[in-house]
């Protein structure tokens, strides 16, 4: 993108809702860090399995930032960035990946899933795909309730693999329903390149035979996120349906844990640098000091309080209660 194009984004888009998005994508990072650092620590205090979202900020929060608090965002088995995009509290998300009853599940989701109905956050899953028709289910009860809100899901590029992501597409097209997908399209299902399991890759596209707007848009770009989501949103609002958008992304750990996976062979040193060189948090802070929208000392203040924050939400989870024998029914229901 040339400085020209730049600039016109950085136009599009508000000063404040600039410095939130980059406040946003860095405690997202620093968070993620430093759960893997405790993932590494000999002392093993988080045993949950953590799929790190390390790399891919940018795409949880373009979306989030053009959401109201009334709306819904459905999250997947990589669901920090989410839950953190969409406003959530880092004790009680540290809490829950320590297992402790202050977590946002009680201790009893563990990272994968995670949930805050107070911030529009219902659920994540770990089923690949599953969050997908939820998330229908619930635009089509905003639908049918005359709400004014809009219904979100993250998905990864492994769940174009699955039936249920077709199904979904054509009855939310169907119905018009005021649902974005959101894929994050980070080249890698699990431990296979997309190219081995998609005869066509390109996911925006598998839209069209359901006649509905499909996107592809760089997921490193937070202000296209921002731009691409924000227009889709408002199309949803305004009764004229789902929107697919597929935000190209990369993720630097591993499918799962704290490791870069290297060693087995998934992917080459070289493909990995050459996304880390493309960081989507020093891309835009990077426009934000050339264009006197933030100073360093900004900056600087910026990572110095979410660092203590993190720091806050760690001895926080450390000194919680794990739930109780007692517990272990709560918080449940049961069909009659």
């Amino acid at each position: 993108m040339n400085k020209k194009e730049q600039s016109l984004l950085v136009s599009d888009v508000p000063t404040d809702v600039l410095h939130k998005m980059y406040a946003t994508m860095v405690k997202i990072r620093v968070f993620e860090e430093r759960v893997a650092e405790l993932l590494l620590s000999p002392k093993k205090e988080i045993t949950t399995p953590c799929h790190l979202y390390i790399g891919q900020e940018a795409v949880a929060t373009g979306v989030c930032s053009a959401l109201k608090n009334d709306d819904y965002v459905f999250s997947t088995h990589r669901s920090h960035g989410h839950f953190i995009a969409k406003g959530g509290d880092l004790k009680a998300l540290m809490a829950e990946l320590y297992c402790k009853k202050t977590g946002c599940s009680r201790g009893k989701g563990g990272s994968m899933h995670v949930a805050s109905s107070d911030i529009g956050l219902p659920g994540s899953s770990a089923i690949v795909g599953g969050t997908i028709p939820i998330a229908l289910g619930t635009a089509l009860a905003f639908s049918m309730q005359n709400k004014n809100a809009v219904s979100v899901v993250f998905f990864g590029d492994g769940a174009a693999s699955e039936g249920i992501f077709y199904e979904s597409l054509n009855f939310a097209s169907l119905k018009k329903l005021p649902v974005i997908l959101v894929c994050e399209n980070n080249l890698y299902c699990t431990h296979l390149p997309i190219t081995a399991c998609l005869a066509d890759t390109d996911i925006y596209k598998k839209s069209e035979v359901f006649r509905m707007p499909g996107m592809r848009v760089d997921g490193n770009n937070v202000m296209e996120v921002y731009k691409a989501a924000k227009r889709a949103i408002e199309d949803a609002r305004h009764g004229k349906g789902p929107t697919l958008m597929e935000c190209m992304t990369y993720r630097w750990l591993g499918h799962v844990g704290p490791y870069d996976d290297l060693d087995k062979g998934l992917r080459s040193k070289e493909e990995l640098d050459y996304w880390m060189n493309r960081c989507p948090i020093k891309m835009l802070e990077k426009i934000l000091l050339e264009h006197g929208i933030m100073s360093e000392l900004e900056r600087d203040q910026i990572r110095k309080a979410i660092s203590e924050e993190v720091e806050e939400a760690i001895t926080f989870a450390r000194e919680s209660p794990y739930p109780e024998e007692n517990d272990l029914l709560s918080d449940v229901f049961k069909l009659r």
